[in-house]
Formats: C-alpha cells, structure tokens, sequence
C-alpha cells in the first residue's frame, strides 16, 4: 500500500504542474508567441526524458530488440490516439477546430494519462527512475496546462469551465500511473522494460506531431529553437543531479 501511495504522490507532481500552468494562463497575457515558446520547451523536456532515460532504462532488457520495437509501436500506438482525438473533436467540439472544451480536455487527457502510466511503470522498476520521471514531466505540464488553457481562454470559454477543466487534469495521470503500477508490478523486467519503451515512442509521437505542429500554427519566434533545447537542457540537468 505504501508503495502505492508513493506511485500516486509522484504523480501528483505533474498534474499540480499542469494546474499550475493552467492558473498561470488566466492572469498572463496569451500570445501566440508565448504559446509557442511554451510549447517549443515542452516538446524538448519530452524529447529528454524519452532520450535520456526511457530508451536508456529499456535497453537494459536481455533482448534489447524487443523493447525497440515496442517504441516503434508507439507510432501505432499515437496513430490509433490521433484518431480517437479526430473523432471527439468532431463530435465534441464548439465548431471552432479544435478548441472545443471537449476536444481539448480529450487531447491533454490522453498526454497525462501517457505520463501516468511512464510513471507508474518507472516506479515499479525503481522508486528513483520514477522520481526521476515526475519531476521532469513537471516543467513540460507546465506550458502543456498554460497552452490548453490559454487555447480555451482564446476560444471564449467561460472561465468557470476553463477552471473546471484545468484542475480535472489531475484525474487521468493518476489513472495512469495507477494502472501502470498495479498492471506491472508481478509482471516479468521484459515486459515491464517494454511498456517503458511503448510509452516513449506514443511521447516522442505526440510531441513531434502534435506539439510541434501546434506551436507552429502560432505566431513564431526566432527564440523557438533556443526554448526547444532549453526544455532538453533542463531534464538532461536534472536527470545528471537528481538521478
């Protein structure tokens, strides 16, 4: 039980970024120059963890092909999520795109949930590698939640309902992480390590995909290159000093 508890309080860490993100977009200006900055950092802390430890921890398997071509599924994995994601926004969404708070939420939802189960599934293999992953999704929620919410604010959603939403992001990583946690914990280094790296080819899809080609649907900046290996640079200190 204790353990997971520990699995749920890390958990917490990037949900309460993703709130904090979220509050920080209802009393600061939303730009489409700052919300592809923010995105731009998201995408490189992403592209870190996936980089520097997910693929890291998974080659370590006896048969290190198997968890490569699970990250390779991930594609199929994001593939299959896109779709689900096409189909809410056309069903859910307020007619403007994909700025429907339905769509919106469904998109984050699916991210965190991602992260959950990173989490989760990290723990289980050593209580640090999972510290290590919540406190470097922390910085990538942040502008994440800042970027969703200042999207609704944007879209004219009232305010009750863009706090509702924010806060009930805390929901899906916790699910996540749960899952990933009680699925995995009896089950064999192979499978668990493979997950692991399933979980990063869905990330490094989302982020390449979806994050990237949002950011760049706003206004640019010569600074996006700069925010993009800053968000690397950040997890890459962390992963050296606190792992």
């Amino acid at each position: 039980m204790n353990d997971f508890l520990l699995v749920l309080g890390l958990a917490a860490l990037p949900a309460v970024g993703n709130i904090v993100g979220g509050l920080a977009a209802e009393v600061v200006g939303v730009s489409g120059r700052r919300l592809s900055l923010a995105l731009h950092f998201a995408t490189g802390i992403v592209l870190a963890v996936v980089g520097l430890e997910l693929m890291r921890e998974a080659l370590r398997a006896s048969a290190p092909w198997i968890p490569i071509a699970a990250f390779a599924l991930g594609g199929l994995g994001f593939l299959a999520i896109e779709r689900s994601l096409a189909y809410v926004k056309r069903r859910f969404g307020s007619g403007d795109g994909d700025t429907g708070p339905s769509a919106i939420f469904a998109g984050v939802s699916i991210d965190l949930f991602s992260d959950g189960v990173m989490i989760g599934t990290g723990t289980v293999i050593n209580p640090a590698l999972g510290l290590l992953l919540a406190l470097g999704q922390v910085p990538a929620d942040i502008p994440e939640g800042f970027a969703a919410v200042a999207t609704l604010r944007r879209a004219g959603v009232r305010r009750r309902t863009r706090l509702t939403l924010s806060f009930s992001f805390a929901v899906p990583v916790l699910i996540g992480a749960a899952i990933g946690y009680l699925a995995l914990r009896s089950a064999p280094e192979i499978v668990t390590l493979s997950v692991l790296a399933l979980t990063g080819g869905v990330l490094t899809s989302m982020a390449v995909e979806e994050m990237t080609t949002q950011a760049h649907e706003e206004r640019s900046s010569r600074l996006e290159p700069l925010f993009l290996t800053a968000g690397f640079a950040l997890f890459a200190f962390i992963s050296a000093y606190v792992g």
